[in-house]
């Protein structure tokens, strides 16, 4: 596993050039298929660049998504509860920035909350924000766990993303079935090794008597 530690405050993509408009939109996936070798005058191809464009509000509604003000509102009255909050086999759906393919699988996340607690829908939320953005698996790992450390200030987080690469299995090399597992813990989950076996038992589906 790819384990890392440093946190930074997440930073919201800008875009340097104005957005196209729709019609421009539309218009490039005609230029695509033409390139491909199709006719998008065809009957089956008419309107495949509005569908596109539709999916691609879907696929990439993460550029609209704030991950802190989604973190934002948290809860104190946890009657004094400090033990691993975990939010198991998150279905994960991006897309990869270097082949605009899709990248599926699961993100596990969790955290040791230190005096706040945030809703566990929000936590979803987060991943959503940041997958649903042209990624590489490696930055969105990072990104997830980052902002909760940032926003949440709990003793530890911890990240593990489990994916499947269409880049790999359907173009390259062709190597169906293969996975690509990242990891990002932070805190109490990179200094204390018990904590953290705590935390890979239970995403494995087991249990762990804490040492």
């Amino acid at each position: 596993m790819n384990i890392q530690t440093k946190s930074a405050t997440p930073v919201k993509h800008k875009q340097t050039q104005a957005r196209p408009s729709r019609a421009e939109a539309e218009e490039a996936v005609r230029i695509l298929l033409r390139w491909a070798g199709d006719d998008p005058t065809r009957e089956g191809l008419l309107d495949t660049p509005k569908r596109v464009a539709k999916s691609y509000e879907e696929f990439f509604k993460g550029y609209e998504e704030d991950p802190v003000a989604i973190l934002s509102r948290t809860f104190e009255e946890t009657e004094g509860y400090d033990e691993m909050i975990l939010l198991r086999d998150i279905r994960l759906e991006s897309h990869c920035e270097h082949h605009m393919v899709p990248i599926t699988g699961k993100a596990h996340v969790a955290y040791l909350p230190s005096t706040r607690v945030v809703g566990i829908s929000k936590l979803a939320r987060v991943v959503d924000a940041y997958a649903k953005r042209f990624q590489i698996q490696e930055k969105l790992t990072a990104q997830i766990a980052n902002t909760i450390q940032d926003v949440l200030k709990p003793r530890g987080v911890a990240v593990v993303i489990e994916a499947n690469h269409q880049c790999i299995s359907t173009r390259g090399v062709h190597k169906p079935g293969v996975s690509m597992v990242t990891s990002h813990m932070i805190g109490e989950f990179r200094d204390n090794p018990s904590t953290r076996r705590e935390f890979l038992a239970m995403i494995q589906g087991r249990t762990c008597t804490a040492e």
